[in-house]
């Protein structure tokens, strides 16, 4: 069980990385951001029930901040692409997307 926390939790971390950096590298576009979003959502909901199945002590609390946080950078990865998809402007909640997402790392490491 524990070899399946590791690889959820670098996968979760690579989907972080491309999260963060779609709006900074041209070769990462928006759709790398959304499914990176999509992916580290479901991740994230994997590591829970991961760790709840461990009889972990968990912070739900701060697992349900993470959460709506998490929300927040799906939405908002999801309506830059459709902006972008429609030609209108995307970039600031490509920006928003990445900000949420560091935000989301800090709230799980303070």
């Amino acid at each position: 069980m524990e070899a399946l926390r590791l690889v959820l939790y670098v996968l979760h971390m690579i989907a972080m990385v491309a999260i963060v950096l779609s709006p900074f590298v041209a070769a990462l576009g928006r759709t790398t951001q959304v499914w990176a979003a999509r992916v580290q959502l479901l991740i994230g909901l994997l590591l829970v029930g991961v760790l709840e199945m461990q009889d972990a002590s968990l912070n739900h609390t701060k697992i349900g901040v993470k959460l709506l946080v998490a929300l927040a950078v799906v939405a908002c990865a999801e309506i830059a692409n459709a902006r972008a998809r429609r030609g209108e402007s995307h970039r600031p909640l490509m920006l928003a997307a990445a900000g949420l997402t560091v935000v989301n790392a800090l709230v799980a490491f303070l």
